[in-house]
């Protein structure tokens, strides 16, 4: 099984706001060939928003995304299709740290009027697999990486950093639900 395990970053605000007004900044992307392999390739590209266009300094600080890398991006009507071309026509399972990645392009998409792509309904929530594996309760990225004994690399909510990172972390999972047969193919978005 190819696995594509993917991290976005995007407007964010101090002060909670409507989820339905965040819109991705940020798509990283890394291809595992199979279960147990590092990465082989990887996909990162920065996002212009629309509705929003203008980060705000909690953004900023949290992602270390700068205005001017936004302003200077395609947006999400051409990147998405670009994000489709890399990953291919062969079968994937989308993995991400959580549900958020898989509902946040759901979002986009609809925002931009552009196709759900059916692929990204065989979805891996590799938090929750993991903590099923592991019998912990759910958390963080950063901190089930030192909790493992794995550092950190790159810079956190950086997609691409995450995306990288997260990848650490599938291959610890992704064998042990191969090996058990498990039913982690799901269309579920949980």
């Amino acid at each position: 099984m190819r696995y594509i395990v993917v991290d976005l970053e995007a407007t964010c605000w101090a002060n909670v706001r409507d989820r339905d007004r965040m819109e991705i900044i940020e798509i990283g992307a890394v291809e595992l060939l199979s279960a147990s392999e590092p990465y082989c390739r990887e996909f990162a590209q920065f996002v212009r928003p629309v509705a929003e266009p203008t980060l705000s300094d909690f953004c900023q600080q949290l992602t270390t995304i700068r205005q001017t890398q936004i302003d200077r991006a395609k947006s999400f009507v051409d990147v998405f299709p670009a994000f489709l071309n890399w990953i291919g026509s062969d079968p994937f399972a989308l993995c991400s740290w959580g549900a958020y990645d898989q509902s946040q392009f759901r979002v986009d998409c609809e925002r931009h009027q552009l196709p759900w792509p059916e692929s990204f309904d065989t979805h891996i929530n590799l938090k929750k697999e993991f903590a099923k594996v592991y019998q912990i309760k759910p958390k963080g990225m950063k901190e089930v990486m030192a909790h493992v004994g794995l550092q950190l690399i790159g810079t956190h909510h950086r997609g691409i950093d995450d995306a990288r990172n997260i990848s650490q972390l599938a291959n610890l999972v992704l064998p042990v639900l191969e090996s058990t047969n498990h039913n982690y193919l799901s269309t579920e978005s949980s």
